[in-house]
């Protein structure tokens, strides 16, 4: 994608404004096709936009997740490495499917008499806390690339430790973690569809639902899969838009 590279600006627009039109225009061309397409149009397009709801949500959790949890594992309070540590291990050696399901049956016992969570708010929490571990590691690394001598020059000049991290280490990190991030965020698209496992009606759920209808298999998951095609495409895109306009990777 040369032109990302080129027109950063615009292909972040043209991402955005891209995706918001398939989104809430996509079940005009889907209406247009033959049964089983056809008739559930409308129903694609409702678990399009609760998939990319939930990459979203637990996109942005994830992010906030990751520093923080990513700053708990260089902590000189052994406590707090250790809980990130474990944190980090846990997740990312579990199946995401389990963790799903765990949130979705545990988590109500857990809460206060009168809360509720929908499975909608489950998978997202699941989500989250699963692309948060992932996210901390590159956090992690992008912090320890930050040369040492930057933040001796920065406290030198009388930042306290807060605006050295704020000013000097976090936006140098996030950069130098920024591809990987976004590679995290293009496999949250996809593992979203585990949702389905706990009710959620997004993509792969409506596909199913179609398909068991329809008995006709190949056009509906055929479809699915576009429209997962279409979905990673435009995050895919709008992230190298994000990295040319922070010249992340640039070499001058």
């Amino acid at each position: 994608m040369n032109w990302t590279r080129q027109y950063p600006g615009w292909a972040m627009f043209a991402a955005m404004i891209g995706l918001l039109a398939f989104l809430w225009g996509m079940a005009v061309p889907l209406a247009a096709a033959p049964a089983p397409i056809g008739p559930a149009a409308e129903q694609f397009a409702d678990g399009a936009r609760v998939t990319v709801g939930l990459t979203l949500i637990a996109g942005t959790v994830g992010v906030l997740i990751g520093v923080l949890a990513g700053l708990g594992k260089l902590s000189k309070f052994w406590p707090l490495r250790w809980l990130c540590d474990s944190y980090v291990w846990l997740i990312r050696g579990t199946p995401l499917l389990l963790q799903i399901l765990f949130v979705w049956l545990a988590f109500p016992l857990l809460m206060p008499e009168g809360i509720e969570l929908s499975d909608f708010a489950c998978a997202a929490i699941a989500l989250s806390l699963n692309i948060g571990a992932y996210n901390t590691e590159c956090v992690r690394a992008g912090i320890l690339a930050v040369p040492h001598g930057q933040v001796e020059a920065a406290r030198a000049l009388g930042l306290t430790p807060m605006q050295t991290f704020m000013d000097v280490v976090l936006p140098q990190s996030m950069r130098v973690a920024l591809p990987a991030l976004a590679n995290n965020l293009a496999s949250l698209v996809k593992d979203s569809s585990l949702a389905y496992a706990i009710s959620v009606v997004e993509l792969t759920m409506v596909g199913y639902r179609v398909q068991a209808e329809s008995y006709q298999p190949i056009p509906v998951f055929v479809t699915v899969a576009a429209i997962y095609l279409i979905l990673t495409t435009a995050f895919t895109t709008l992230t190298a838009a994000l990295e040319a306009q922070l010249d992340v990777g640039q070499k001058r």
